[in-house]
């Protein structure tokens, strides 16, 4: 088993975040913020350019690295089916856009319905994964999270 590198934009534009709306058959509707895996030799930066290119159709520029979390999968059967999607650890950026005009997504993740602009006021009625920064959010898009946001431990993969 390896511990995937996984990196997370935050996006933050007229007080709205831009978010991936998922669903998964095993655990119904969730967001999270654009992002992916980091690639072997491809640096974080790259990486959050990368991801949110293909997943949003915007092109960022990497601002800073404001906050880490882990997500640690508990059910043996998906660690031995996906075992490189079992433990993950994020890098969240606070990222800026290139330009405000987004070309359409050209890699989407399995699960992934659209992207969406959300009211910061918003985030507490939606379910947003990881659970360690969904607790933390609000924090994190205002600059007064702690850099690790902790682990999160769960009974599914989140992707």
């Amino acid at each position: 088993m390896s511990i995937r590198s996984s990196v997370k934009a935050l996006i933050i534009v007229n007080n709205k975040i831009l978010l991936i709306k998922n669903n998964s058959n095993r655990i119904g509707d969730f967001y999270c913020l654009p992002g992916g895996g980091q690639h072997k030799y491809e640096t974080l930066i790259e990486a959050v350019i990368r991801e949110c290119k293909e997943e949003t159709g915007y092109d960022v520029n990497p601002l800073k690295l404001i906050s880490l979390c882990e997500e640690i999968c508990l059910d043996e059967e998906i660690r031995k089916k996906d075992s490189d999607y079992a433990h993950k650890i994020y890098h969240i950026f606070l990222c800026e856009l290139v330009n405000d005009k987004a070309e359409f997504p050209t890699e989407k993740d399995s699960g992934q319905i659209c992207s969406e602009w959300i009211d910061i006021d918003a985030l507490n009625n939606i379910r947003l994964l990881p659970k360690c920064l969904e607790e933390q959010m609000i924090n994190v898009s205002n600059g007064i999270a702690p850099i690790f946001l902790g682990s999160d431990f769960t009974k599914s993969n989140n992707g």
